[in-house]
């Protein structure tokens, strides 16, 4: 018989002890899942990450001592260097909180409301730990709203194909490789090939980047 595939491993960050444990019970009881540790703080994040090798991070955004964006950039830093390492979501209490937006930049691959129901944060951490972004194009157009650059140019100059362009404002809209595919009628080794391509030319690291860019860029407009 074939062996089922390891656990994602997941490290629950948050000062809240309370949410760290309700988190912990959603996250084990699921066969496919575990929580290898926990922090209570972003100061712990590094250390933590090093001891127990996470592939998924829930990451409160605000803590005391080192807050969610510090520590989400020294995850990705840290992982940058490695050659790998945790994907990040953060996860807030209020979804116009600023500092979501800076933990996106910070390299977070996606965020989480603390009120999210339990198949939610599931899914989200499925979600992430496959390669793909957990994002609320509706939160993320409020919050990218006054962000945008006085010299933005909607990406002219980024040398996107129509075809990758139709694939980004896809991506903005919160649609998956499968879903883009589906929609412009592609496969989605094609469509993983034009992702590819968008975040090259973007200069990004990775999708959730991308549409950060194409909303502060002007390219996928933050009005609705």
């Amino acid at each position: 018989m074939t062996e089922p595939p390891d656990p994602t491993r997941v490290l629950i960050v948050d000062d809240e002890a309370l949410v760290r444990t309700g988190l912990r019970i959603i996250v084990d009881g699921e066969d496919d899942l575990t929580v290898v540790a926990e922090a209570g703080d972003g100061a712990d994040v590094p250390d933590a990450v090093a001891r127990h090798a996470p592939d998924v991070v829930l990451m409160d955004v605000r803590m005391p001592r080192v807050n969610g964006i510090d520590a989400t950039r020294a995850v990705v830093e840290r992982g940058e260097r490695a050659g790998g390492g945790p994907r990040v979501i953060v996860v807030t209490t209020f979804e116009n909180d600023d500092y979501v937006f800076d933990a996106l930049l910070a390299g977070a691959s996606g965020f989480l409301l603390k009120r999210a129901r339990p198949e939610e944060v599931l899914d989200a951490i499925r979600v992430v730990a496959r390669g793909e972004s957990v994002l609320f194009p509706r939160a993320l157009r409020r919050l990218a709203r006054g962000r945008q650059s006085p010299t933005a140019d909607g990406l002219s100059g980024a040398g996107l194909t129509d075809r990758e362009g139709e694939v980004l404002r896809l991506m903005a809209a919160g649609r998956s490789n499968a879903e883009i595919a589906g929609e412009l009628y592609l496969g989605v080794e094609t469509v993983k090939t034009h992702v590819g391509n968008v975040l090259a030319k973007l200069g990004v690291r990775d999708r959730t980047q991308a549409v950060v860019v194409a909303f502060t860029s002007g390219f996928v407009p933050a009005a609705e």
